[in-house]
């Protein structure tokens, strides 16, 4: 790296100026955070078979994959979000992430569906043995388990992986929530209809996909 490199005179180093280059946030989008894990997002958690797990501590930022079957983590009665550790390199960077800082976010995704599900809360590690003896796969329970406490929710719409052509030829399974379900269920104000939204999605996607 060039440390004598020039300055960027096109560096964005204000809020001000970010918000210059972009155009404001729909209504939409700022109204479809919840806090709360309710039925629509514990059936998309329950169909995802993979999650990136992002941390922050005193050696820096790191997002690590975490997966397996489709299920393999849990929500609680009271909306804990349980992600068990399993097996790995030993590096243990997220979890000596989570022992400086708890805050956590972690994006799952459901193979063949455009859409993902941010979930932001603090995290605990735990290794209770009551917790890691239901995660046991092949005969072996994972060391530990992180109790993530959701402060915030939402999901994020499907450009991204539209564009990036993630999936392929990857159908969407047929129980999965809808987008028009998922934000009808999430948003406060009750102003979404699940079955305009869904049907008017295509056409706006397409329209604003660049």
């Amino acid at each position: 790296m060039d440390t004598h490199a020039a300055p960027d005179p096109f560096a964005v180093t204000t809020e001000a100026r970010l918000r210059e280059l972009y155009d404001a946030p729909l209504e939409g989008p700022l109204k479809k955070v919840t806090h709360r894990i309710e039925a629509t997002a514990r059936a998309w958690i329950a169909a995802s078979p993979f999650c990136i797990l992002s941390t922050v501590g005193a050696r820096g930022v790191h997002a690590t994959p975490r997966g397996d079957a489709p299920g393999f983590c849990a929500v609680e009665p009271d909306g804990t979000l349980l992600l068990p550790d399993r097996r790995g390199n030993n590096r243990l960077d997220a979890l000596r992430d989570i022992l400086e800082d708890p805050r956590v976010s972690v994006i799952f995704f459901v193979p063949g569906a455009s859409e993902v599900l941010r979930v932001h809360g603090r995290a605990r590690i735990t290794a209770d043995p009551a917790l890691t003896s239901r995660f046991v796969e092949r005969g072996k329970a994972p060391a530990t388990v992180l109790a993530v406490r959701v402060e915030e929710l939402f999901m994020q719409c499907a450009k991204s992986i539209m564009r990036s052509r993630l999936w392929g030829g990857t159908p969407r399974p047929e129980a999965l929530p809808t987008m028009g379900q998922l934000i009808a269920a999430h948003r406060a104000d009750g102003q979404v209809d699940a079955a305009d939204y869904d049907r008017e999605a295509p056409e706006r996607l397409n329209q604003t996909m660049y």
